[in-house]
């Protein structure tokens, strides 16, 4: 019973420390870099846990209950995507730093809503719950890239496949609680920087570079494994 407890807290310890690897934050920075709410900072990193978690469980869980190990070159397929997913964020993240406005605020009508913002009045609003997927499906890749490795970890040290499951989804619900932790602690001092048009080009700008930086960083290695 005790070797079990301490498992599990091993478990959800190892998924804190999880959640804080450079990818992760790269990933989870350029998607809340520029928002104004700290909710809302804490709900895109909740998205990207909850993706995360689930493609662990599901790939993880489904890998040490029939005690496989993913093939070193589905491996590095996995990786890759994850590589070329920061890159796009990276790309994103330039795009929209180009498109934050600045200057004076400008008054405005939607029809009968009116508000009032710098820049332009010639813009588009996109639904918070279209750009909420995004987080989810990137913690989907996150997880589809970890998941054989820490498979391949836990079936070798526990002694049956419903424990290693048990381990690995409270690993997974470690590493989600840990990421949206972090966004509660950065998130108002961050929203609160947001409400600059210069600061928040500084910020995504900053996160998309870093963002585009690990990718490449990532992806060479393993391009050039593939084509070796």
């Amino acid at each position: 019973m005790f070797a079990a407890l301490t498992a599990c807290v091993l478990g959800f310890a190892n998924g804190l420390r999880h959640a804080l690897e450079p990818d992760h934050l790269a990933a989870v920075s350029t998607l809340v870099a520029g928002q104004k709410s700290a909710r809302a900072t804490v709900r895109y990193a909740a998205a990207w846990g909850a993706g995360h978690a689930a493609m662990l469980i599901v790939a993880g869980g489904a890998l040490a209950l029939l005690r496989k190990e993913l093939p070193s070159l589905a491996s590095d397929i996995f990786e890759l995507v994850v590589a070329l997913v920061l890159i796009g964020l990276g790309v994103r993240g330039l795009v929209q730093a180009r498109l934050v406005p600045t200057g004076e605020a400008v008054k405005h009508r939607h029809g009968e809503i009116e508000h009032a913002h710098a820049g332009t009045t010639d813009h588009v609003h996109v639904s918070g719950w279209t750009l909420a997927r995004l987080p989810f499906v990137v913690g989907l890749v996150h997880g589809l890239a970890g998941s054989g490795a820490l498979a391949a970890l836990v079936a070798s040290r526990v002694p049956s496949a419903a424990f290693a499951i048990s381990f690995i989804t409270i690993y997974a619900i470690g590493a989600a609680v840990g990421m949206s932790a972090l966004a509660g602690v950065l998130g108002w001092p961050l929203a609160r920087l947001a409400r600059s048009g210069r600061t928040m080009t500084f910020l995504i700008g900053a996160s998309a570079c870093v963002s585009l930086g690990i990718g490449i960083w990532w992806a060479a290695p393993i391009v050039a494994r593939l084509v070796a």
